[in-house]
């Protein structure tokens, strides 16, 4: 069993060595994303729509220019007037060709109003795509640094097989010699395959941790990368009174809504448009080209042909009230928008704040963690020597080398944790984009 056990342990150990990998930078992994990535796809149609609508036509400010052509084709067969026994029947052909045109010349300014309104309306597309956009990088980057957090921590679990090995391989060889006993190359046994199973576990959290980067970058699966960047320190510093002021001008939530504001702005100005009178121009021609012919009879033809144009002028001077309340309700719509905008404002403040701390702590806790770990490496290295001069058991020096994996994994959960939060300090303060670009 031990050997079926060694040997699929090796098997799996080697397998991923066994397969051409292609290098994958961060700017690559993102740039796949972002190109691949199915919600940017559909948002920049969105965007596509929105400049589509942003035009003066669209708003009202062009006429509208039709052109007709009807034709009538017709049989009569009817009594006489003169009298009633006799039939009169007669062909008719008819052609009539013509153009009319129709312009507001002016209504209240509302075809400005409503060319700002899809301006408006690009600029809330394109901010959505903006949104979208900084999620899906701040996505690939946690899930390309858990990536190799999972192959640190896997790297250190070699390492610490690797002791448990030459320790149990050890008291196997005092053993065979007499001065080990069957209790101690037990628990050299048991420590090395706990060890070996922790590797296995280990390997399953770093293929997951990689199909999740597949999954943000929407390739297969079963794609295999090498990454090429390394699991590196953030080492920026940071001042509070500069990252909220970047967080007001850059943060794209709050550009949002900001936006937001400016479509109900838009509203109002719509809603007061009603005040004004409206002027209308209407103008057109056609020309009518007829033939009729009796039987009997020679044909007749005739044709005529006419043009006009019109203004008119209307004003609204009471409707009960009805502009009025809507006015009304348009400037509470804006009232509500700058309140909305007040409260997201501090939310977003006091979250800036919390992550800012989150920040600092976390350095401090890798410092701490850097220190652990120096400590909890030459511990090991002098309990090794300790053990082999047989001044320690075996336990206290399982208990030394389960130290060291802990500090170990503790300095690079400190080192993600430092990744995460200054990724979230970039996405909050809007400038993930231009950092990962």
């Amino acid at each position: 069993m031990k050997k079926i056990f060694f040997g699929t342990l090796f098997f799996l150990l080697i397998l991923p060595s066994g397969y051409s990998q292609e290098n994958l930078t961060l700017s690559d992994a993102i740039l796949t994303g972002l190109e691949n990535n199915y919600q940017i796809r559909i948002m920049q149609k969105n965007i596509e729509i929105a400049e589509n609508n942003n035009t003066w036509g669209n708003a009202g400010m062009l006429p509208k220019l039709d052109l007709s052509l009807s034709n009538v084709n017709r049989y009569d067969d009817q009594p006489s007037q003169i009298n009633l026994d006799d039939r009169s029947k007669l062909n008719t052909t008819r052609l009539t060709p013509g153009a009319s045109l129709g312009w507001n010349l002016f209504n209240g300014f509302a075809v400005a109003i409503s060319k700002k309104n899809f301006e408006t309306l690009q600029e809330l597309s394109e901010g959505n795509a903006a949104l979208v956009v900084e999620n899906n990088i701040q996505g690939i980057v946690l899930a390309y640094y858990k990536i190799l957090l999972e192959k640190e921590k896997l790297d250190v679990l070699n390492q610490l097989m690797s002791l448990s090995k030459d320790r149990y391989d050890y008291l196997l060889t005092k053993k065979e010699i007499g001065n080990a006993v069957t209790f101690d190359v037990l628990q050299a046994q048991n420590a090395f395959l706990s060890d070996s199973s922790l590797v296995l576990m280990q390997m399953m959290n770093l293929r997951s941790a990689e199909m999740n980067l597949n999954l943000l970058m929407a390739v297969d699966s079963d794609k295999k990368y090498t990454l090429t960047d390394e699991l590196n320190v953030p080492v920026n510093q940071y001042e509070l009174g500069d990252l909220i002021t970047k967080m007001k001008q850059d943060n794209k939530a709050l550009q949002m809504q900001y936006i937001n504001q400016r479509l109900y702005q838009n509203a109002t100005g719509l809603s007061k448009s009603a005040l004004y009178p409206n002027l209308r121009l209407s103008a057109g021609t056609d020309k009518s080209y007829s033939r009729y012919k009796y039987e009997g009879a020679s044909a007749t033809n005739s044709n005529s042909f006419d043009y006009y144009a019109n203004f008119s002028l209307s004003f609204n001077l009471f409707n009960g009230g009805q502009t009025r309340t809507a006015i009304q309700n348009a400037k509470i719509q804006e009232e509500i928008a700058g309140i909305e905008i007040s409260e997201l404002e501090h939310t977003m403040q006091n979250l800036l704040i919390t992550i800012h701390e989150f920040y600092n702590v976390r350095r401090q806790l890798f410092l701490v963690s850097e220190e652990n770990l120096k400590s909890s490496k030459l511990n090991m290295e002098i309990a090794s020597e300790k053990f082999r001069a047989g001044t320690i058991n075996s336990f206290n020096y399982r208990d030394v080398q389960v130290q060291y994996l802990n500090a170990a994994f503790s300095r690079l959960e400190a080192i993600y944790d430092l990744v995460d939060t200054n990724t979230e300090l970039l996405r909050i303060t809007g400038g993930i984009i231009g950092a990962y670009k």
